[in-house]
């Protein structure tokens, strides 16, 4: 399953729900907002470290670029353009979506 976010984990619970729910094996797409969470030295840096040990996680590209953290980008996070967003959305046969 491939589970995207798109809000702040500064300001909604978006990523903890999702993590909580995602399975061993699946993907989790960082959009929007959501990409900062993707970002080094953060207060939820260490918990999408840990949560790498079950999960992919990705972060779109642009949305790093446009917010300025594109240099930021922790560790591990396999950052995708929009042809790769639409790549993750055809591999996986279930989406969903944290708002």
């Amino acid at each position: 399953m491939l589970h995207t976010v798109n809000k702040s984990p500064f300001e909604k619970n978006s990523l903890d729900s999702c993590l909580a729910h995602a399975r061993k094996g699946s993907a989790v797409l960082l959009i929007e907002d959501g990409v900062y969470a993707a970002t080094k030295g953060t207060t939820v840096a260490d918990q999408v470290q840990q949560a790498m040990g079950d999960v992919t996680i990705y972060a779109l590209s642009p949305d790093l670029k446009a917010r300025g953290i594109a240099e930021k980008v922790i560790d591990g996070v396999k950052l995708v353009d929009y042809s790769g967003f639409v790549d993750l959305v055809a591999e996986h046969d279930k989406v969903q979506a944290w708002l």
